[in-house]
């Protein structure tokens, strides 16, 4: 027993097992992968979150945000109480419409100008983002007539219209290649025919 237990002391104990070593030469220690892999994903995200972090803003910057998000509410709220107002009190209503009325129209082209560069600029770049996601879409085409190829023919076919297989029987083939006078379908083709 002695020369097996120095046998296997040599092996796995003294403070290195040298089979685990060795095989470490081959394949890589799972569980120390595992680690290194989550502190790569771990030093990643940091990274990311220093590249992507907002600068700290001061009251001016937060001021001037809250003021730019106002305008789209207030105007439809804006017309939404003018509804109102005109249906409970129309004398008031009226009173106001005929202030309205005396503007100069080179005021009403400033402001429809200030009105269309402030929405014009969001529509642009929302319909820049829209043309983005397009193009990403219409780059994914390929690969997705790819797969319905594939699974079209995993299907045997079965998702393509067409004649049912006869396989080798010639008078089956016949039957279903044949036309059938279908007087219904021939009226229906042809309408002037029928009278």
């Amino acid at each position: 027993m002695g020369l097996i237990g120095q046998l296997f002391s040599i092996m796995f104990g003294s403070g290195s097992n040298v089979v685990k070593d060795t095989a470490e030469v081959f394949r890589e220690n799972a569980e120390a992968g595992a680690v290194r892999e989550a502190m790569l994903r771990s030093d990643a995200l940091a990274q990311y979150s220093r590249e992507f972090a907002q600068p700290k803003r001061g009251v001016f910057d937060a001021l001037m945000d809250a003021i730019n998000r106002l305008p789209r509410p207030l105007m439809a709220l804006g017309t939404i109480g003018l509804f109102v107002s005109a249906m409970t009190d129309p004398v008031w209503f009226g009173e106001r419409m005929q202030g309205i009325a005396l503007v100069p129209e080179p005021l009403w082209w400033i402001l429809g100008a200030v009105i269309s560069f402030y929405f014009g600029a969001r529509h642009q770049l929302k319909g820049q983002e829209f043309q983005t996601l397009i193009g990403q879409s219409l780059g994914r085409l390929p690969q997705a007539r790819r797969n319905a190829t594939a699974i079209n023919g995993l299907s045997g076919g079965a998702l393509t219209p067409g004649k049912a297989d006869t396989a080798h029987d010639a008078t089956l083939t016949q039957q279903t290649s044949a036309r059938e006078d279908n007087l219904a379908l021939n009226d229906w083709r042809n309408p002037m025919a029928g009278r």
